[in-house]
């Protein structure tokens, strides 16, 4: 396997993880915070634009982990750099919307 395979892999957890808050706050019919805000990151988008949001990473982290290479949900490697990315972004977005949400 390749260098560049786990680094997919790395980047496929973190987009998936990012996709979960997303799209289910727009789900919900929540608005949440996106790019997409004014200001970015801070404000708050509409809860379309976070169900398309979430779908985008939804698809950028499908592409990532199941399109490159040949990630196996039985190789212990695979399933522990996808998750190392997918805890790091989630580790990160949890700091990052604490602030706004009481959780620091």
């Amino acid at each position: 396997m390749r260098w560049n395979h786990y680094l997919s892999y790395f980047f496929g957890g973190a987009f998936l993880a990012n996709a979960i808050p997303h799209f289910v706050s727009g789900v919900m019919g929540h608005p949440f915070q996106s790019p997409f805000a004014s200001p970015p990151g801070q404000g708050l988008s509409s809860a379309t634009v976070n169900v398309l949001w979430g779908a985008f990473n939804l698809i950028i982290g499908y592409l990532l982990v199941c399109r490159v290479g040949t990630f196996e949900l039985r190789r212990t490697k695979h399933v522990i750099v996808a998750g190392l990315g997918a805890l790091l972004m989630a580790v990160m977005l949890s700091r990052a919307f604490g602030r706004f949400y009481g959780g620091i």
